[in-house]
């Protein structure tokens, strides 16, 4: 089974390079599932749709709590089962952005947000978690006028989660990735941190 996992603030090129991934996935032979949170399921898409572009501000708590609900119901329905088959599932976002967006950035508490997101986990780790890691001022310049909830979450927001990715990324064994250059520059660097990870 290989969960691969890649992560980062807004605007450093997540969807790119999950993009780039799954074709050389592919192109190496592997059956890959691409995936995101929030969003990955039918059900996840309206829990998405809140998160992302609600009319109204939502508390740090009720945030995280369709955070939660929404990963409980994608490993469930579609993480969990593809690994059982044997698929190779990249997610755009998981468990660590709850920690540093939630956790960190809105004050709720690493350990806090941790322990809930383990109990809606079921035991699903993933193989390998790539960040992609970009200065602040770079991250804002990619950024489109129609930003959402989060892009607009101003750059204090922004610079504690990019903190906050870099400090827990030692002890957890996440990859911090360079996100500078072009998309084929970090393709390569991504590879490079997931290869070892694929097994036969």
């Amino acid at each position: 089974m290989t969960f691969i996992v890649v992560e980062g603030g807004e605007g450093v090129g997540k969807s790119t390079q999950v993009d780039l991934l799954v074709e050389r996935l592919r192109a190496a032979g592997r059956v890959v599932d691409k995936t995101r949170e929030p969003g990955g399921t039918q059900k996840g898409a309206a829990l998405r749709e809140r998160l992302l572009h609600d009319s109204r501000d939502l508390d740090p708590d009720e945030e995280l709590d369709l955070m939660l609900e929404d990963r409980r119901i994608h490993v469930d329905e579609r993480i969990a089962p593809n690994l059982a088959r044997g698929i190779v599932v990249v997610c755009d976002r998981f468990t660590p952005s709850t920690l540093a967006y939630q956790g960190v950035a809105r004050g709720l508490g690493v350990e806090n947000v941790e322990a809930r997101s383990r109990a809606v986990t079921a035991g699903v780790d993933p193989a390998v978690v790539v960040v992609l890691d970009l200065p602040d001022d770079v991250a804002e310049s990619r950024l489109s006028g129609d930003r959402d909830r989060f892009e607009r979450a101003g750059a204090d927001f922004h610079t504690r989660v990019r903190a906050a990715y870099r400090e827990l990324a030692p002890e957890r064994g996440w990859v911090i990735v360079d996100a500078s250059g072009s998309p084929a520059e970090v393709a390569d660097r991504v590879w490079a941190a997931v290869a070892p990870h694929l097994g036969s």
